[in-house]
């Protein structure tokens, strides 16, 4: 009975392009099907393994897995594949596998081609659509999908600001394709006609639509984005949107339709495909006509075979039916309700990663192994086992290929082989380097002392100085050539020595003014100047453009007058070495970058975190570097090209924070921070002095014992003039959460003793027992002074209620009762000055400039009973004397810049307590804000900004949300945000480390806008 129904499912499919599989897919729909025939037994015909398995955009997300294999197109007996690696694109021989045709593009190849007639049109992360011939490769015509050539460190490859992420499809000779991942910088889809390449249609608007974002209750100009195959159905164009549900277009026309994002707050995926009156994203399905969420199905491999779908769990295949039937609405009124329905299954079938139907057969992809399921029989009929975790299937002529995560694609046919050939990369032999060349470059690796990083090779000719760098060092060379001949040669050179793209990427751009992102070269050189073949003066303004501040060094000269330069820090470059910017607690840099911002670098999220619920640490900036700290490491990165420069392991340092009390360093206090060379990270009763360019531990103190002589452990961390500052935590103040019940038992917040070492030796130089308890957050440090306010501790935030009320009449937790501030020499320890009168407040912050300290609470969302806000005071900081106290109203932990105090909603002279007219507009975000001398920085619903200079009100960079604390960092130039959003399934259409540039720098390039 069951082999009855599975036949009938298949007579229902209705006809499609047999023999030919032209795309990813095999149709517009993106279905997965074909009505050619294949056998129910199989044997391999030939593999080819490329030299580098695919290098994905981001490895660490399953919910954007489009480019984990090489994607496939054959057609006509020609198989046609693109790599993540070299960007180059391939053609094989479909019944030998041997090449026909390679084609190099200037980026990766992350999705696949598509062929119509006689050309094949395939996108590339530098940002272009190209048509080739299918015969032969040669390039008939290219368009650029974004304004300009601008380029950016993007997933570890220096590619256009807007790359081609929106996978080609053709459908009724019209080729449709996407530019642009990051909505704020502008997104581009567009049409165009296959045979001329004439522009149809583009929508360069959807980016920056205004519209509910993931989260419930947030909005923001964060719109449409492009990563996925696009798909055609119908009338309609769906343009996945990577970790989101697809956008929905007119293909007729680009009018944008409709995009669900925040109906769908924790679904979507970039595998979409087409299906009647549905589409299938991640798994489920959804009205085409609507974007409403249909009943049935579930998350697994899908594809069609006409009227029905099939879906492959892993253990079993199912067959599901679109149904439709006539209902009311909640006022009564008749409508057609959609649904799908299970109409039979297969037992014990594995795979789940890929799925493919052919006439009456059923291939599906599971780990290390492929299988074809007969239909009619309704059950296994063959298996192979296979190299990787299969990625992509395609059927042609019989022949089945099947591409898998290591980088192997695999044909099989119907007719046995008696020896399948099997390629595998070879390497020439051939590297013999030129002397002059050769002496140069290890010259140049020994002086600079740079030997790994990212280099520019600005004239790189035959790619020969390049190679030899590569091969001798750990450097990643981005290499560029005016020329195109020298860039085919290098590109020939590098891909045959299995450089090209794993080690060097080669580019064709003039040498003067380059479009690579500014900043990101740790060693700048030139093959051609070294020989005489290029004016070092003209192009030493450029190099210095690349040059990475703190330590990148430019070495471009004639073999005889070689040249060294070593770049300084940035003159007016902000810093952010401890959690509130400085041990004073201003949360603002002085930093001058404004806006807008736009993207330097970005990339995979590649370090376990805790929960955003958590309130991690937050990262920091010193010198160049960025230091984030992670569940079980601490980790260095280049905060110019964000490359990781070191881990140091701490084995469960931050699995306190992994949960969602909402406390975490909102009560701490930060358990690492920067200064000097090195950086300084507390865990238990120890802190570890780390060299910040190698994470090497170059001393270890041991905090102090309590007054009674036990081991005590370490509490609030600082560092400032050579001077190491810590206090002894009160292990018997637990507070309670926040938010959820979590095990609070780690998380501490009140010291019992302040105390001082010196930074380099760790020698304790003085000690400050409390009289009675210090507040974390009450301590601020700056121009050789402490300042900490001693006062009993806060009985009512303790996790033991028994323990709150013990010594009461009437139950009730005590009042907190007023403390002390107190002011200490930092050197010495000595007393400058106390002030005993109604000192209330939870929190310091100390203006050096203005020689004030803010006294506030921090009364924001989630928070201790003890912070019960609306009110702060300033002292004059040298004297202790009051200048002035008043009530306000406050939800953010207060802000100083220069003179003045911002919060939300208040905004404040410092000096004279004076409200200053201040509004700006916020949608949902429970961080807290950051600032720099020209922006404020927030979470508002994605990232928002004010900046100051500019009457632009709240602006939005889109495509991500930063942390439930402080993650945004102002300084260097930049604004930082490594990710933060650990724990959260709200579908932000990226998630990713990004650091960001203003877009308005003299003799660079303005805002670009859609």
């Amino acid at each position: 009975m069951r082999g009855a129904i599975l036949l009938g499912v298949i007579l229902v499919a209705s006809p499609v392009l047999a023999d030919a599989w032209p795309g990813f897919g095999g149709t517009p729909a993106r279905d997965h099907r074909t009505d050619e025939s294949l056998a129910t037994s199989l044997h391999l015909a030939w593999s080819r393994q490329a030299r580098h398995a695919p290098r994905p955009a981001w490895p660490r997300d399953d919910r954007m897995s489009f480019d984990r294999a090489s994607r496939v197109a054959v057609v006509d007996g020609r198989v046609f594949y693109g790599s993540s690696v070299d960007g180059r694109l391939r053609c094989l021989d479909a019944e030998t596998g041997q090449t026909r045709w390679t084609f190099s593009t200037g980026g990766p190849i992350r999705f696949a081609p598509a062929v119509w007639r006689d050309r094949l049109f395939v996108t590339s992360d530098d940002g272009y659509l190209y048509c080739l011939s299918t015969t032969d490769g040669h390039l008939i015509e290219r368009w650029r999908g974004g304004p300009t050539d601008q380029q950016v460190m993007g997933n570890g490859h220096v590619i256009s600001r807007w790359p081609a992420r929106g996978g080609v499809v053709i459908a009724d000779d019209i080729v449709y394709w996407a530019a642009g991942i990051w909505q704020s910088e502008g997104i581009f889809i567009r049409a165009q006609r296959a045979d001329t390449g004439k522009l149809v249609w583009l929508n360069d608007k959807s980016g920056g639509i205004e519209m509910p974002q993931p989260h419930g209750g947030a909005t923001a100009k964060s719109g449409v984005t492009a990563q996925g195959h696009l798909v055609v159905t119908g009338n309609r164009l769906l343009v996945p949107t990577g970790r989101a549900v697809p956008a929905v277009f007119d293909r007729g026309t680009g009018q944008f339709l409709y995009y669900r994002l925040q109906q769908n707050t924790h679904r979507g995926a970039t595998a979409t495909m087409g299906h009647g009156g549905v589409f299938i994203n991640g798994g489920l399905a959804y009205d085409l006509g609507t974007g409403g969420l249909l009943k049935g199905l579930g998350a697994g491999s899908v594809a069609s075979a006409g009227k029905t779908l099939w879906r492959a769990n892993g253990t079993t295949l199912e067959n599901w039916q679109l149904t439709q039937r006539t209902g009311k609405d909640r006022k009564g009124k008749p409508v057609t309700i959609r649904e799908v329905k299970k109409l039979a299954s297969v037992a014990d079938v594995p795979g789940g990663q890929g799925l493919l139907v052919a006439g009456d057969t059923i291939v599906s992809a599971g780990e290390d192994l492929v299988v074809v399921v007969d239909a009619i029989a309704g059950k296994l009929a063959w298996k192979h086992a296979v190299d990787g975790v299969p990625r992509d299937l395609a059927v042609s002529d019989g022949r089945l290929f099947v591409a898998t995560d290591s980088g192997r694609l695999y044909c099989f046919g119907e007719s046995e082989v008696t020896r399948p050939v099997h390629y595998t990369p070879s390497r020439s032999s051939d590297v013999r380097d030129d002397k002059q060349i050769s002496t140069a470059a290890d010259r140049i690796l020994k002086r600079s002392g740079i030997t790994s990083g990212y280099c520019v090779d600005l004239g790189c000719g035959d790619g020969k100085l390049a190679s030899r760098l590569a091969r001798h060092s750990d450097l990643f060379i981005f290499a560029i050539d005016p020329d195109p001949a020298r860039v085919a040669s290098a590109r020939r050179r590098l891909a045959a020595q299995g450089l090209l793209g794993h080690r060097v990427t080669v580019h064709q751009g003039q040498l003067e003014s380059t479009q690579f992102p500014k900043y990101i070269a740790n060693l700048v050189v030139s093959q051609r100047a070294l020989l005489g073949q290029a004016d070092a003066a003209k192009i030493a303004p450029e190099a210095g453009r690349l040059q990475r501040p703190w330590g990148g060094v430019v070495a471009v000269g004639p073999v005889d007058d070689l040249a060294f330069d070593t770049r300084k820090g940035l003159a007016d470059a902000g810093t952010w070495n401890h959690q509130y910017s400085t041990p004073a607690n201003t949360l603002c840099s002085t930093d001058p970058i404004k806006g807008p911002l736009r993207v330097l670098w970005f990339h995979d999220v590649n370090l376990e975190l805790p929960s955003r619920h958590g309130r991690a640490p937050s990262p920091l900036f010193h010198r160049g570097r960025l230091f984030v700290e992670g569940m079980d490491a601490l980790r260095g990165v280049d905060a110019y090209n964000g490359r990781t420069l070191w881990e140091f392991a701490l084995p469960g340092v931050l699995h306190a924070y992994n949960a969602d009390h909402i406390v975490g360093v909102s009560g701490t206090g930060s358990n690492f921070c920067a200064s000097g060379d090195s950086v300084y990270v507390r865990r238990k009763g120890v802190c570890y002095r780390l060299d910040a360019a190698t994470g090497k531990v170059l001393g270890t103190f041991e905090a102090p014992p309590h007054a009674d002589g036990k081991k005590a452990l370490w509490g609030h961390i600082a560092c400032e003039n050579g001077l190491l500052f810590g206090s002894l935590i009160n292990e018997q103040h637990i507070v309670k959460h926040a938010w959820r019940p979590a095990d609070m038992s780690r998380l501490f917040t009140e010291s019992k003793t302040f105390f001082v070492m010196d930074a380099k030796s760790g020698k304790l130089k003085w000690r400050y027992d409390a009289k009675r308890s210090i507040r974390h957050n009450a301590i601020a440090i700056g121009d050789g002074r402490v300042f900490l306010i001693d006062r009993d501790r806060a009985l009512g935030d303790l996790l033991d209620e028994k323990a709150a009320r013990r010594g009461t009449k009437d139950g009730k937790p005590p009042v907190h009762a007023t403390g002390e501030l107190v002011c200490l020499d930092a050197a010495t320890g000595k007393p400058a000055w106390q002030n005993k009168k109604d000192i209330f407040g939870t929190v310091l912050v100390f203006s050096q400039q203005h020689d004030m300290l803010l006294m506030s609470y921090q009364s924001t969302r989630f928070k201790l009973p003890s912070e019960v806000g609306g009110r702060m005071a300033v002292f004059r900081a040298s004297e202790g004397y009051r200048v002035w106290d008043k009530k306000v109203d406050y939800i953010t932990r207060p802000l100083v810049n220069d003179r003045t105090i911002i919060t939300q909603p208040a905004r404040l002279d410092l000096l004279t307590g004076e409200d200053e007219p201040w509004s700006f507009k916020r949608s949902y975000g429970c961080g807290q804000l950051a600032g720099s001398k020209n922006l404020l920085l927030f979470r508002s619903a994605t990232v928002g900004y004010v900046d100051f200079t500019r009457k632009a009100g709240t602006e939005n960079f889109g495509g991500i949300r930063p942390g439930c604390w402080v993650n945004a960092l102002p300084a260097g130039g930049l604004v930082f945000i490594p990710d933060a959003s650990a724990g959260c399934r709200c579908s932000y259409q990226n998630r990713s480390w990004v650091a960001l540039q203003g877009a308005d720098e003299p003799g660079r390039p303005g805002p670009i806008r859609p």
